[in-house]
């Protein structure tokens, strides 16, 4: 009966001992997440009258419009103290600036390092059509998804953003 005793005893310890170092070498320090949309920066498409159009949202949907569309502003998740911006824009169907892609539209993400994130894009083969074009309300890259979507990428610098509506003279909509 104490043989037996010890035995499972024994067992039960290598058992433990066992589960223990497995977990212990299995946990491996887990690498940075890197942060990648934040949110919407922009939609943009084509039509045949932008002016025409812009009017039209202003009038009878209240958009405070711009020569580039509307602004529409708002408070940040992560920290309400901080505004955020997303830019509505119709674009002329003719426009060059969606291509290579033949879509009627594009989106704008707000993402949070565009330039870290830019390279891990590079890593998982996704196809960026540009190289990043820093301004002073934020840096700017394009991609295309898998069906042909170009996608614009934005690290915006809000404050600055900002500043710059208020010297244009353009409200935004709130």
């Amino acid at each position: 009966m104490k043989k037996t005793t010890l035995i499972i005893l024994a067992l039960a310890a290598s058992f433990a001992f066992g589960y223990a170092f497995n977990n212990i070498i299995s946990k491996q320090p887990n690498p940075p997440t890197l942060k990648r949309v934040t949110g919407i920066g922009g939609i943009f498409f084509k039509c045949k009258d932008p002016k025409k159009l812009k009017e039209w949202y202003q009038v009878h949907l209240g958009l405070n419009t711009n020569q580039y569309g509307s602004v529409f502003e708002w408070r940040q998740g992560a920290d309400t103290a901080k505004k955020g911006f997303t830019q509505w824009s119709p674009f002329k169907e003719t426009t060059k600036y969606f291509e290579p892609s033949t879509k009627e539209f594009m989106i704008n993400y707000r993402v949070a390092d565009l330039t870290a994130l830019v390279a891990e894009l590079k890593k998982e083969g996704v196809t960026i059509t540009d190289t990043i074009e820093s301004f002073d309300y934020g840096k700017f890259v394009h991609i295309m998804d898998p069906e042909g979507n170009k996608i614009e990428l934005w690290e915006p610098n809000d404050v600055v953003y900002e500043q710059l509506g208020i010297q244009m003279n353009s409200p935004t909509t709130k």
